[in-house]
């Protein structure tokens, strides 16, 4: 079949806005940024446990706690208020693997940060653990439904899957500094298993297919569950447990050293973000543990109060102005 010149319409488009366009505030808020917001308040508590073993002031490290949970409860305020606009625009998010990652790093930031808070307002920490679960339990829930309507390749095992459905576990230090040890212990209970799965899967899919190197940095988040295991564990009298999943974190971070290079061949993107709540994670419980753990525990810290607000800055820095989420492909509510 042939067309007839004299017929043929050329598409219409519509004509270039000017002046262009521009978002209202917060109607693209970027899920990139809770991953470096949930590194800050990992780095906050890490810094409190290091006073403690170190008999230091809690001056500084109440003043990052400060400076950490001021800062999450902007970037959750700025995505309230774009599910606010249009409570979809979630569903539209989740549909990049990273951003599924980014939000449940935000649920998981609420819970780190009623751990914060559990000292000086032990009741809106409370209320603060509640909502929050009860949010990555949606949150958890809504991946679930998006990943049920995916290709098979978009349903793959991928160590975002820490955040979204073992993430419940950073409520657990909450937990136990609010005097509830037995949620605690049944969050570690419930997801040390999920872990375990996740863990074994990515370790046989390493062998049968290298990740893209803009998503290498990722592979710091499995370290994060380790960490909080280990850190629990200790809360909650399980020594032996403790020792058991920091050694495992060490071995997971000493991996990703000796890789460095692979790890980071694409160069900074906002996905190292990634690296920064399990590192600050994994010094936080080491300084929970006695002898030469907590001296590793130290060090491990030294680097975080580094390489965390470093990569904070660099990822935080690309919000203003919608760059952040031009780059992330954030949705617009």
């Amino acid at each position: 079949m042939t067309t007839d010149p004299a017929n043929f319409r050329p598409r219409q488009y519509p004509p270039p806005e000017f002046p262009p366009r521009r978002p209202r505030p917060f109607t693209r808020t970027p899920p990139a940024i809770f991953p470096v917001l949930l590194g800050l308040l990992g780095l906050a508590l890490a810094v409190r446990a290091g006073s403690q073993r170190l008999d230091l002031p809690a001056g500084p490290g109440d003043t990052l706690a400060g400076i950490a949970v001021a800062l999450w409860g902007f970037g959750a305020l700025a995505y309230l208020g774009k599910l606010v606009r249009r409570p979809g625009v979630i569903l539209d998010d989740m549909k990049a693997m990273p951003a599924r990652a980014g939000i449940a790093a935000g649920t998981a930031g609420g819970m780190a940060a009623a751990t914060l808070l559990a000292a000086f307002a032990p009741v809106a920490a409370f209320w603060l653990l509640v909502a929050m679960l009860v949010a990555h339990g949606l949150v958890a829930a809504l991946v679930l439904r998006v990943l049920a309507g995916l290709p098979s390749e978009g349903r793959v095992a991928n160590p975002g899957w820490h955040l979204v459905f073992v993430g419940f576990i950073v409520g657990a230090p909450a937990a136990v500094a609010l005097g509830m040890d037995g949620l605690a212990r049944a969050l570690f209970w419930t997801t040390v298993p999920v872990a375990l799965l996740i863990w074994s899967v990515s370790a046989a899919q390493l062998f049968r297919r290298v990740p893209p190197a803009p998503l290498r940095p990722m592979l710091a988040i499995h370290i994060a569950p380790a960490s909080l295991f280990a850190t629990t564990a200790a809360a909650t009298d399980q020594p032996a447990l403790a020792v058991a999943f920091a050694g495992l974190g060490l071995a997971l971070l000493a991996a990703l050293i000796l890789g460095w290079a692979w790890v980071l061949e694409a160069g900074f993107s906002p996905l190292w973000g990634s690296v920064t709540f399990p590192v600050a994670a994994l010094a936080g419980a080491l300084l929970r543990l006695d002898g030469w753990w907590g001296s590793l525990g130290t060090g491990l810290l030294s680097v975080a109060a580094v390489v965390v607000p470093v990569i904070a800055w660099r990822v935080l820095k690309l919000w203003p102005g919608n760059v952040l989420a031009d780059r992330t492909g954030a949705a617009e509510a």
